[in-house]
């Protein structure tokens, strides 16, 4: 499997069989980053903001969107969409979001898109056990670092991505990640730079974070 990070939360997941996962798509110029260059099967978007469901910039002809909570199985891939909240007020001030955990060569990941909401415990046994975990951790808009940490306890994955954190030429303001990675063990803090090809023998035996860059 490997994995590479597109800015933001866009991050493209390709399986050893070539199928290939795209998160939450941008346009780059809307927020002040490279546009992503990528092709897929599945375009998973959590949510109709436009830092997050730029559809068209992924490219392929066969590509399927999936935005809905539920069970999904596309070309293979099993999707569970689980219904979630923008904010901490049940979605009253930026509405809902799809938390998406899928299997891709014998892997759980999870994307929680623009979560602002500390899970509760239903939602948690809904998502399940998780190898991998993309989290927001840049605040405003989404979960802060100490709301991320306290999701990440509840989830307890083997692998953290922190994303949605301010990088250079962002526009958006939303804090960066050092916040977040000041609550790590520096030991288990990996810098891995913009993508990643593994296999089951890469995972940590001790949980990790995993920091991309562009």
């Amino acid at each position: 499997m490997l994995i590479r990070w597109h800015g933001h939360s866009c991050f493209e997941i390709c399986s050893d069989d070539d199928t290939t996962v795209v998160t939450d798509p941008h346009d780059g110029k809307s927020i002040g980053i490279k546009p992503p260059v990528v092709a897929g099967n599945i375009v998973l978007m959590s949510h109709d903001h436009f830092d997050h469901n730029c559809e068209r910039i992924v490219q392929g002809l066969d590509k399927k969107p999936v935005t809905k909570a539920g069970a999904h199985n596309v070309k293979g891939i099993p999707i569970l969409g689980v219904a979630s909240f923008h904010d901490e007020e049940e979605g009253k001030k930026r509405g809902q979001n799809v938390i998406f955990r899928f299997e891709v060569d014998g892997f759980s990941l999870c994307h929680l898109g623009d979560l602002g909401q500390v899970l509760n415990d239903e939602q948690v046994e809904k998502i399940g056990t998780v190898d991998i975990l993309f989290v927001p951790v840049g605040g405003t808009f989404t979960l802060d670092a100490s709301m991320a940490w306290k999701v990440v306890k509840k989830l307890r994955p083997r692998v953290i991505i922190p994303m949605h954190f301010r990088i250079g030429g962002l526009s958006l303001s939303i804090a960066p990640v050092d916040e977040f990675l000041a609550k790590a063990k520096a030991d288990n803090v990996v810098k891995v730079g913009n993508e990643i090809e593994m296999t089951e023998e890469d995972m940590p035996e001790e949980q990790e974070v995993w920091v991309f860059s562009l």
